[in-house]
């Protein structure tokens, strides 16, 4: 979903080969014991809210330019209406700057925001580690900026008010973890990541290190395929995998959804049918993921983001920098969905819109 570009590949490839051989693991039952309670626990209803329950009052009329690294992306856009919307509390204009991809390469796209008089920054699938002179331009400026997936850490970093994004780590381990419990412990499993984005390199990097604890499973394969030319070369991957581990091949656990929109072409899914492959993402909830959870077909979970929430959230962030308080220090739990769930928080609406009233909790907070 970020646009952050790595240049190493050398934490996938260690600990590829560091879990290669065979997995060990002490106590399996107990392994397997406690992967069936995190995965429960995952798929519970999200109708509690666990949020900050008091804020400062709402400022009014500001004005907040909201930098998209590309607008194109379903979750940037879904963000950034999200803020449109919440934002009508406080009479806030929100105004967007679309990087389409570019935002990391040099262009002065905070000191566009500053021109603009914003009041207030929001940077989307920025990394915020490009944009240090612009960050010291908006700190000169005392205007504050706040991130969406603009690191693969959480909070307070590189100069940002706060960031926000779910734990890569956790996303991870959670995917690997629901393979290893759907599938009894016995898998046969490729991962599919994208090593040029920093956040989804994490999580492959989680993925592996908690399959080799599942000591029935087999890594047969870590595919590097980046989502901006995956559709070209998909095919030829997936050939050259089923030629060779034939059906030793049972599980996918991808990095992000649109692998599996990838496997279901029509032009790839016949060579993976007699595989009759199980699959799971570590993100980010797509409508289509859903509507494959929902049909039970080779996508049977994935581990996706409150966006609309994500966007409440980023105002409720910025309203507090505005007024000289703290960051809330809230980061939303993981959340699994699954046929078992996929009825309730947004589901209906094939996305992940926890049941929690957060609208409420935010406006009555803003309107002390």
């Amino acid at each position: 979903m970020i646009t952050i570009q790595s240049k190493c590949l050398t934490a996938l490839f260690i600990a590829f080969c560091f879990i290669s051989g065979v997995y060990a693991q002490e106590n399996p039952m107990q392994f397997l014991s406690s992967a069936n309670a995190k995965v429960a626990r995952a798929e519970a209803l999200k109708n509690r809210w666990e949020g900050p329950l008091d804020g400062p009052k709402i400022q009014k009329k500001k004005k907040i330019i909201f930098i998209a690294g590309d607008m194109s992306d379903a979750g940037i856009s879904s963000v950034f209406n999200g803020v449109r919307e919440a934002g009508t509390a406080g009479a806030w204009e929100t105004l967007s700057i679309d990087c389409r991809g570019r935002c990391n390469q040099g262009a002065a796209i905070i000191a566009q925001a500053l021109d603009m008089k914003a009041d207030g920054i929001i940077l989307a699938g920025v990394d915020v580690t490009t944009q240090a002179k612009g960050m010291a331009a908006a700190a000169k400026a005392k205007v504050p900026v706040v991130g969406w997936h603009a690191s693969v850490k959480s909070g307070p970093v590189d100069g940002l008010f706060t960031n926000i994004t779910t734990n890569p780590k956790e996303v991870a381990q959670l995917a690997a973890l629901y393979t290893v419990v759907e599938s009894n412990n016995k898998a046969g499993i490729v991962v599919f990541t994208d090593s040029t984005n920093p956040y989804m390199l994490a999580k492959s990097s989680a993925i592996i290190e908690t399959i080799k604890q599942c000591e029935g499973c087999r890594l047969l394969s870590v595919e590097d395929v980046a989502l901006s030319d995956a559709y070209l070369k998909m095919k030829s991957v997936v050939d050259n995998l089923v030629k060779r581990h034939g059906n030793k091949w049972t599980h996918v656990i991808a990095v992000n959804d649109y692998y599996f929109d990838l496997l279901n072409a029509s032009s790839i899914a016949p060579l993976v049918a007699a595989n009759k492959l199980v699959g799971v993402s570590a993100g980010d909830g797509s409508p289509t993921a859903y509507k494959r959870i929902r049909a039970n077909d080779v996508q049977t979970g994935t581990v996706p983001e409150p966006l609309v929430m994500h966007a409440w959230q980023l105002v409720d962030e910025l309203n507090r920098a505005m007024t000289g308080q703290a960051p809330s220090g809230y980061v939303t739990p993981v959340h699994l969905v699954t046929a078992q769930n996929i009825a309730y928080d947004g589901g209906a609406k094939n996305l992940f819109d926890p049941a929690n009233d957060y609208r409420n909790h935010y406006q009555q907070s803003w309107l002390k």
